[in-house]
């Protein structure tokens, strides 16, 4: 049997990784993880508040004709409102914007019907994505070599205006509908992911498969009721507003999600070989819920969002170079060219001496990925 394709039941008793994590002290490690309601209003409420004016002003200058206007704000509305999908509700996912647990869920559950997202899917492959990261027998997730589609006009056109076929980090209109009509009837929708890793993890995970199954039917009556209103008024503005923003404009989701593992090496156990961190303005960083620090992240995943800055503060001695975006892109295209002579290649980051063991104590509240794991991958 292919290794890619064993069942995850073997893969989950087979597969023991010891992860590398940076040493850090155990009460700044406790500081870090609390979550804050404030912090969560900023960030989670913030991001919907942008999707509200912008989409406001884009219902306004459609109402008026005043087509340039319109044209720039949807630009805006969809470049925002492209990263709910994977990145917000990713985060709200892992359970670790609020302290409040019922906020955490109203939040996902808003932002996942917004963006065509089965968060109950999403969750369960995410929990393989962290616990196996680009390990191909248990993350599937993210599968190397990612494609750097900087050569492709097709796709650059479609980032940049509208996407129908989908991509590295993007969404499209075709695979996304197709895949929630499918996930509604009880199908293996790879809404989110591909069709075979979508197969793996319900095959593993059947009784997750229900309330996938119900969400991905929410998701359809909410859409197809602003499709009904669209008609009813006669105001297509409102499907460009609430249904296809996912799919406008998602090149700065492109630009900045791709570097996150991009070019790195697979079957390590250590999270600096392959997952990189890159520093963002502080506008690209807030709509990326400041997952621009992937590897912090990955490395402690039940800290939120908001403190990961301040966590690679504290373990910055033990990490490689922290990434321009412009260096990641320049590393990733030096990566492809040699992959193209060469295709098992993959770029070795270079580390610093190795610090300090940790404690003992903190390993299982250290390895935590927060609310994440549904209840069959606890």
């Amino acid at each position: 049997m292919n290794t890619l394709h064993k069942p995850l039941k073997e893969v989950r008793k087979n597969l023991k990784l010891s992860w590398y994590r940076c040493p850090i002290d155990s009460k700044s490690f406790r500081r870090l993880m609390q979550p804050n309601d404030f912090q969560g209003w900023i960030q989670a409420g913030g991001h919907l508040l942008i999707f509200c004016i912008t989409g406001c002003l884009s219902f306004y200058f459609a109402f008026y004709q005043i087509w340039i206007p319109f044209f720039i704000s949807l630009f805006i509305h969809g470049t925002s409102a492209s990263f709910f999908k994977g990145v917000a509700a990713h985060e709200l996912g892992h359970g670790t914007v609020f302290k409040t647990k019922s906020l955490n869920k109203l939040f996902l559950r808003i932002y996942s019907i917004i963006s065509w997202h089965n968060h109950h899917e999403y969750n369960i492959s995410h929990t393989y994505h962290h616990k196996y990261t680009l390990h191909p027998e248990g993350d599937r997730e993210v599968e190397l070599p990612l494609e750097v589609l900087t050569k492709k006009p097709f796709y650059l056109l479609q980032i940049f205006t509208f996407n129908f076929t989908g991509g590295p980090v993007t969404s499209g209109l075709i695979p996304i509908i197709k895949g929630t009509i499918k996930s509604a009837f009880g199908a293996n929708g790879a809404s989110v992911i591909t069709q075979e890793w979508s197969e793996s993890i319900y095959t593993a995970h059947k009784e997750e498969r229900r309330k996938a199954v119900i969400w991905a039917r929410l998701i359809l009556v909410f859409h197809f009721s602003i499709l009904a209103l669209s008609i009813l008024f006669e105001f297509w503005v409102l499907l460009l507003i609430f249904s296809t923003q996912q799919f406008t404009a998602n090149w700065l989701k492109y630009f900045v999600g791709l570097p996150m593992h991009c070019g790195l090496r697979s079957d390590v156990s250590d999270f600096r070989k392959c997952v990189r961190s890159i520093t963002l303005d502080p506008i690209s960083e807030f709509l990326y819920w400041r997952m621009n620090w992937h590897l912090e992240h990955h490395m402690y995943a039940g800290i939120p969002c908001y403190n990961l800055k301040k966590l690679h503060s504290l373990v910055a001695y033990d990490m490689p170079k922290v990434r321009t975006l412009r260096e990641a892109w320049k590393e990733m295209l030096d990566t492809k060219r040699q992959q193209d002579i060469d295709p098992s290649y993959e770029f070795d980051t270079q580390l610093p001496k190795k610090g300090s063991k940790l404690n003992k104590n903190d390993i299982s509240l250290m390895s935590s990925i927060g609310d994440l794991a549904p209840e069959s991958l606890k």
